[in-house]
């Protein structure tokens, strides 16, 4: 399905480019909000939070003024992690949560998450609908004047949302004895991180937690690991938590300063979930999860199914096949007896209760070899380069020479404005000859398009 606006995970780009800015929050706000307006309540409600963009400033007036343009009463709650929106949504039981962030993307860039009443993210089909709707002419969709919506400043949404993510845990549970490095990326979890390691008795050494709308994701949080690395080792902290922008992501830290991705968090919670009998049915992972973890569920004896890059098709799948874990190498995780979405802080947690009583980090996550792997990320003007029929025969060439030693993948991102190119084998010679071949096919491609 082809959708002018959605990407993989909502809607996002560069400030004040065709699609994010004010005219277009305004129309997106107006559409959702026409779109999730229920004939059985009396009282119409849509819900926003946002991560800590300077841009959130100039998206968020507009983004409200469309909502109460369509009838919608909206609760602005200011910074807060991605799953926190999605869990006050339905706590709330409002229509729809919208989240104003571009995620672990530079401060340069914005977007928007939209959740249904059940703090689902959307299916691309609902997405299609919203989009019919933005193309419409305005004067449709707007509201009469006695029906017009009134906006309210929740002050107490971290709060809140802190107090969903205890009460999965044993009102006994602490943190106390544990040394913890969080970072934050100075993004929306700068507040509730924090918090919440503290109020669970542990010491806190807490970095990126001083936002400037310009600073999110700059060298700190999840895709830049090594900075909590060198905390955890300074401080000889017991574990290192890395967040992203919106803090929906989550890359850790062992006590040795092995930076843990998100195919080893999932496959030591499905180890300890098995072991426990938590864990229902098997665990879905993407195309991007790591051969590794294939091997090593297959020798668990627990199911592993593949789904398109996005932890909203991870959540369909598991949602289809009835199972409760799953997530992404880049730190996306779902746990599903839990959440509707990633949510790093709960997933900390989940690790945090795991490790409680002395056992090493290093141990908790010590389940499989990765599969050495190469992951190479070309910056592109447009992603319809990847139907090139030239490229498309290299592809086929690399998959041709790696097949039976490992699997290559190329895919346009649904994120940013690249084409990654994927390969892994243990075969180190024969990966970089398969990853060059298609390397060398892009550029040539990039030179005969532009």
């Amino acid at each position: 399905m082809t959708k002018k606006y959605f990407g993989t995970d909502g809607i996002r780009g560069a400030i004040n480019s065709k699609y994010i800015n004010g005219d277009m929050f305004f129309k997106f706000g107006l559409a959702s909000g026409t779109f999730f307006k229920s004939q059985k309540k009396i009282k119409q409600t849509a819900i926003i939070a946002k991560d800590t963009r300077l841009s959130g400033y100039t998206l968020e007036p507009a983004l409200v003024s469309g909502l109460t343009s369509a009838g919608m009463h909206v609760y602005t709650l200011g910074p807060l992690p991605t799953n926190g929106l999605a869990m006050l949504t339905k706590a709330m039981k409002a229509n729809m949560g919208i989240m104003i962030t571009a995620s672990h993307n530079p401060h340069h860039d914005n977007g928007l998450k939209l959740f249904g009443p059940d703090g689902m993210k959307l299916s691309d089909k609902i997405e299609k609908k919203i989009e019919n709707l933005i193309d419409k002419k305005i004067t449709k969709n707007l509201s009469s004047p006695e029906k017009l919506g009134r906006v309210k400043r929740l002050e107490n949404a971290t709060k809140e949302y802190l107090k969903i993510l205890k009460k999965n845990f044993p009102k006994e549970f602490n943190l106390r004895g544990l040394r913890i490095v969080i970072d934050c990326a100075n993004g929306a979890g700068y507040k509730a991180g924090p918090e919440l390691l503290k109020s669970l008795g542990a010491k806190v050494i807490a970095v990126g937690i001083n936002p400037n709308g310009k600073n999110i994701n700059h060298k700190c949080g999840s895709t830049y690991p090594n900075k909590i690395k060198l905390g955890v080792k300074k401080n000889k902290a017991h574990l290192g938590i890395s967040l992203d922008g919106d803090a929906d992501r989550i890359i850790m830290i062992d006590e040795l300063g092995n930076i843990i991705d998100g195919d080893q968090i999932i496959a030591a919670l499905a180890s300890r979930w098995k072991n426990k009998k938590m864990l229902r049915g098997g665990v879905v992972g993407t195309l991007m999860s790591n051969y590794g973890i294939e091997k090593f569920f297959k020798s668990e004896n627990i199911k592993f199914i593949r789904a398109n890059v996005g932890d909203r098709y991870v959540k369909e799948k598991m949602q289809k096949n009835n199972f409760n874990l799953g997530g992404e190498q880049s730190g996306h995780i779902i746990l599903g007896k839990f959440a509707t979405t990633g949510d790093g802080l709960l997933v900390a947690l989940e690790v945090l209760f795991a490790i409680r009583k002395g056992r090493k980090a290093s141990s908790f996550f010590n389940k499989f070899k990765k599969t050495p792997q190469i992951l190479k990320n070309i910056l592109v003007k447009d992603k319809s380069i990847i139907k090139d029929s030239e490229l498309k025969k290299s592809i086929k060439k690399a998959e041709k020479l790696m097949k039976g030693y490992g699997r290559i993948l190329v895919r346009a991102s649904g994120t940013e404005s690249k084409i990654r190119v994927m390969g892994e084998s243990e075969n180190k010679q024969l990966l970089d000859k398969c990853i060059n071949i298609i390397l060398k096919k892009i550029k040539w491609s990039l030179i005969q398009k532009y």
